[in-house]
């Protein structure tokens, strides 16, 4: 059974808990760093991140708005939970609830994997939570811990992981369902991959623009995020052709 019949949803378009300091200020050898897009000011950042610049590495929803022509990968949108992670995929312009795991470390982390895998996704959009006046909460630190780990194995892979601000989605995603008229039992069943989708649609309006990418510190990690993943048969068929 696929994941939207699992969820019963068709095609249509964070609240995390899970330690970690501002990235900004701390110095865990292990921890990666997020790096945002779209800021041009300098941080304090060891010099192994320098490595890498930060252009290099744009989310496909930027790459898509400098090349219409652009062919690559999907976008898996994760809302990170204390005990639910909601999920929800877009392929092309359709982004559309997924499903909702109830894991939680590294059996989580090996079950997005599969998913990515799966539905060919090279990204991770997730959610992180700030207040309404767009300040980081103690609930903003336990995803970056997450995403930071995540974010290495993810590397390994070639595939990349960015934080998008995901402030109201929840009551976005309750609002879109009720508009959608599903039930009260429904809506609490999915609302975790409906906040997922809200996270992606509002990373696509803003072309991915207002998203931090989260860099392993491991430079082997940090050259395979360059390199990427290896070409797909379905975005570049003339590559394979003999």
């Amino acid at each position: 059974m696929g994941w939207q019949q699992q969820l019963g949803v068709g095609v249509g378009p964070l609240q995390p808990h899970f330690l970690s300091p501002n990235p900004t200020t701390h110095k865990a050898v292990n921890t990666p760093a997020s790096l945002p897009l779209s800021s041009t000011k300098t941080r304090n950042y060891t010099s192994t991140l320098r490595a890498i610049s930060l252009q290099q590495l744009p989310p496909n929803a930027l790459r898509r708005k400098r090349d219409p022509n652009w062919r690559g990968g999907f976008s898996l949108g994760v809302d990170l939970g204390m005990s639910r992670t909601g999920l929800a995929l877009s392929k092309g312009f359709s982004i559309r609830p997924l499903t909702v795991l109830e894991l939680r470390g590294q059996k989580l982390e090996l079950q997005l994997l599969q998913i990515a895998q799966q539905e060919e996704a090279d990204e991770f959009i997730i959610g992180l939570p700030k207040s309404s006046d767009g300040k980081e909460t103690p609930q903003s630190n336990k995803v970056r811990s997450v995403a930071g780990r995540f974010a290495a194995r993810a590397a390994d892979r070639g595939w990349r992981v960015y934080l998008q601000d995901e402030h109201g989605t929840t009551t976005e995603a309750t609002d879109r369902m009720i508009c959608m008229g599903l039930s009260r039992s429904t809506r609490q069943s999915k609302i975790d991959a409906y906040a997922a989708m809200m996270v992606l649609e509002r990373y696509f309006s803003l072309a991915g623009q207002e998203t931090e990418l989260v860099l392993p510190k491991n430079l082997d990690l940090q050259e395979k995020l360059k390199t990427g993943p290896p070409r797909d048969i379905d975005f570049f068929p003339e590559e394979f052709e003999g």
